[in-house]
């Protein structure tokens, strides 16, 4: 059973400093290769939808598998893992 959360915390202050907090959401937890990518892909399209903006893909390397930077509404960074 998949459940959906949401998590905003609402600061009225321009983002001036690093994040305090990087959240990985897992999306592709156990999937590998193009399978992983079509999951954080199809992820990444339902947050955009939401507002969400793509930063970059990292690439899977030799000791980890692909993620997706995101930015939430105010600017702040996540990775769809």
């Amino acid at each position: 059973m998949r459940q959906d959360v949401r998590l905003s915390l609402y600061d009225p202050e321009g983002k001036i400093v690093k994040n305090r907090l990087h959240p990985d959401v897992r999306v592709g937890t156990g999937l590998v290769g193009e399978e992983r990518l079509a999951a954080l892909e199809a992820e990444c399209v339902r947050l955009v939808a939401l507002g969400a903006v793509r930063v970059r893909l990292l690439p899977a390397d030799g000791d980890n598998e692909s993620c997706l930077v995101m930015q939430d509404i105010e600017g702040n960074e996540f990775c769809l893992d």
